[in-house]
């Protein structure tokens, strides 16, 4: 499978809006921080070191988060497993509507689902994992804190 290929939005969905448990997601960028995981579904899933060739973590213009395109480099984040459905709804309202869940091929020939963007809204540079956690995880993870909070409001 190549980077670029997918199956469409959503695809660990089933038809009648229940959620599949068999999928593990690829993180990158900002999920794989346990602070924001923590704070977005109250816990750390099982992971493992895992890496994404073929995909860069690109920076988005006037954000502090990455956007996963495809690209000639290697993304190294975490394969998340066990999330239940409840966490993959908060993580896919979390995430939505700007990313799309891709199945991404990982350099141990394993799989997961990964947030993808499409190119045109990232930048030329490619993001920093280093930087955001100096500059930026405090301040984001009060964000998703807020998010959060509003999330739960209207559920």
């Amino acid at each position: 499978m190549t980077a670029a290929a997918g199956i469409g939005r959503w695809p660990d969905r089933q038809g009648d809006g229940r959620y599949r448990k068999d999928g593990a997601l690829f993180v990158y960028g900002s999920l794989p921080f346990p602070e924001v995981l923590v704070t977005l579904i109250d816990r750390v899933p099982d992971r493992r070191p895992a890496m994404a060739e073929g995909w860069r973590a690109a920076a988005i213009p006037n954000e502090v988060y990455p956007g996963l395109v495809p690209g000639e480099s290697i993304v190294r984040g975490y394969l998340l497993t066990g999330l239940t459905p409840e966490e993959w709804r908060l993580l896919d309202a979390f995430e939505s509507p700007f990313y799309e869940l891709k199945r991404v091929e990982l350099t141990d020939g394993s799989h997961g689902w990964a947030y993808a963007c499409t190119p045109d809204v990232v930048g030329p540079e490619d993001w920093s994992a280093e930087q955001f956690e100096a500059q930026h995880l405090a301040a984001f993870a009060e964000r998703c804190a807020a998010w959060r909070g509003g999330y739960e409001v209207q559920e």
